[in-house]
């Protein structure tokens, strides 16, 4: 049976026959693969209130354990985005009661975002869902092909 992308690869194909266009099965699919989990998964965020950013920083600070706070670089860095997205990112949370921003203890120029009550139980509520939901999305595949996957995804991810 025929998809849409072999479709598409057959159509660049007969128009531009010289040129290898294979790479757009891989992207393409990935492309589309990706539209479902960012769809499926903002579902479960919207749930509790939260979108995908939001549940990010929130869970990094959950995940760093207690006192749950980090420096914004910190977050920065485990959250995989620029300083200038967490900022925007806290302050929206900041502003939700989730967070809280205070100087550092250790340095005196620096601030620290720490886990409110309200966020620390706001993300321990969502995360059940949230992995629920991923367990959904990959319940199709074998432990060895999720590691399969996980392992190809992160060498594509490095490229």
């Amino acid at each position: 049976m025929s998809t849409r992308v072999d479709d598409i690869l057959n159509q660049w194909r007969a128009e531009r026959p010289e040129l290898d266009v294979s790479p757009m099965a891989v992207i393409g699919r990935l492309s589309r693969a990706a539209t479902t989990v960012d769809t499926r998964l903002a579902a479960t965020f919207a749930e509790h209130g939260l979108d995908s950013a939001s549940f990010d920083v929130l869970a990094t600070l959950l995940r760093a354990g207690a006192p749950h706070e980090l420096p914004p670089k910190d977050l920065a860095h485990w959250s995989m985005v620029t300083s200038s997205a967490i900022a925007q990112r806290v302050n929206k949370l900041v502003d939700r009661g989730l967070v809280t921003r205070r100087p550092s203890d250790h340095d005196g120029r620096g601030t620290v975002v720490a886990l409110t009550t309200a966020g620390k139980d706001l993300v321990e509520q969502a995360l059940p869902d949230h992995l629920a939901a991923e367990e959904r999305l990959l319940a199709g595949f074998s432990a060895t092909e999720r590691e399969q996957l996980a392992s190809l995804l992160e060498r594509l991810a490095g490229a």
